[in-house]
C-alpha cells in the first residue's frame, strides 16, 4: 500500500500545473463529500443561532482542515463588508481563501516561493509587512487575514499596524497545552526545519489578540488554525468559550512528547 501510495505521489508531481489543480480538487470533493454535506446540514438546523463550536461546521473544498466551512459560517453570522482577504503562505491548488476568490472576493495572496501573477512573490517579515501593505494598497479595514508562513506567524500579527481585519485565522503550534504562553525568539530569515520548533502557543497567541481587540471562536480540529473574530462582532454571533475548551491538540504527525527539546528552546511571553 505504501508503495503504491509513493507511486501515486511521484505521478501527481509529475503532472502538469493545470493537472495537480484539477486532481487535487476532485481528490478533495471525494474525500470530504459526507463531511461538507454534514457540514450543510447542521447550518440549516442552527442558522441565526450563536454559534457554539465552529468545528461542526468545519468543509474542504480548497482548505487543508476544514477552514473553508469554518470561515464561511463566521461570514454568513457578522456579514462581509468589502469581501477583502489577505493570505500570506498559499499554493495554487491549495489554500483558505481560494474558496472565497471563486466566490468573487478581492483576495491578495504572498507567498516567498509565489509566481509573482496570481500569488505575488514575496518574502514577509516583521519589518516589511506594513510596507507590502501600502505596496498593494490593502485597505485598513478589511473583512479578512490569514497568517501562515510556518515560522514567525505571531511576531507577523505583532508587526502588523494601522489596518484592522474583521477576522484573523493565524497558525499556531498546538504542541504546547493552552496553558503554556511561548513562542520562538523572532529571526526574519527563519524558516520551519520540521521539527515542533516554530510560531506559538495558543495562549501567546489569545494574548496577542486580546492586545489588539479580538477574541479566540475556536481553532481547527486537527489543531493547525485559530480564528479570531474582532471584538465589536462577537455579541450576538458567538459563545464565548475559555482557552481549554477551543484548544485542540495536533492531529499531526509530530505529538507534543516527540519533540521535547524544540519546545523547551521556545520563550515564554
Amino acid at each position: 500500500m505504501i508503495e503504491k501510495f509513493k507511486s501515486v505521489r511521484i505521478i501527481f508531481f509529475k503532472l502538469p500545473e493545470n493537472q495537480k489543480i484539477k486532481v487535487a480538487r476532485y481528490y478533495k470533493f471525494l474525500l470530504f463529500f459526507h463531511r461538507n454535506l454534514k457540514a450543510n446540514l447542521i447550518y440549516f438546523f442552527t442558522k441565526n443561532k450563536k454559534i457554539k463550536n465552529i468545528n461542526l461546521f468545519e468543509q474542504t473544498f480548497y482548505s487543508q482542515n476544514g477552514e473553508d466551512g469554518i470561515i464561511k459560517i463566521i461570514f454568513d453570522r457578522i456579514k462581509t463588508t468589502n469581501k477583502f482577504c489577505v493570505e500570506f503562505g498559499i499554493h495554487p491548488y491549495e489554500g483558505n481563501t481560494i474558496y472565497l476568490k471563486k466566490k468573487k472576493w478581492n483576495c491578495l495572496w504572498m507567498d516567498g516561493n509565489g509566481d509573482g501573477k496570481n500569488i505575488k512573490k514575496e518574502y514577509i517579515t516583521a519589518e516589511n509587512i506594513n510596507e507590502l501593505f501600502a505596496k498593494y494598497n490593502v485597505l485598513k479595514e478589511f473583512d479578512l487575514l490569514l497568517i501562515d508562513i510556518d515560522f514567525n506567524d505571531y511576531w507577523i500579527w505583532k508587526a502588523i499596524d494601522g489596518y484592522s481585519p474583521r477576522v484573523v485565522v493565524i497558525e499556531y503550534n498546538s504542541s504546547f497545552p493552552p496553558t503554556e504562553s511561548k513562542v520562538v525568539k523572532y529571526d526574519p530569515n527563519a524558516v520551519w526545519d520540521g521539527t515542533n520548533y516554530f510560531g506559538a502557543s495558543l495562549l501567546a497567541l489569545v494574548k496577542l489578540g486580546e492586545s489588539k481587540g479580538y477574541t479566540l471562536v475556536g481553532c481547527d480540529s486537527r489543531g493547525i488554525n485559530a480564528f479570531f473574530v474582532r471584538n465589536d462582532l462577537i455579541k450576538d454571533n458567538f459563545e464565548i468559550k475559555d482557552i481549554k475548551e477551543l484548544y485542540k491538540s495536533p492531529k499531526y504527525e509530530k505529538k507534543l512528547m516527540e519533540n521535547i527539546l524544540d519546545i523547551l528552546r521556545a520563550k515564554d511571553v
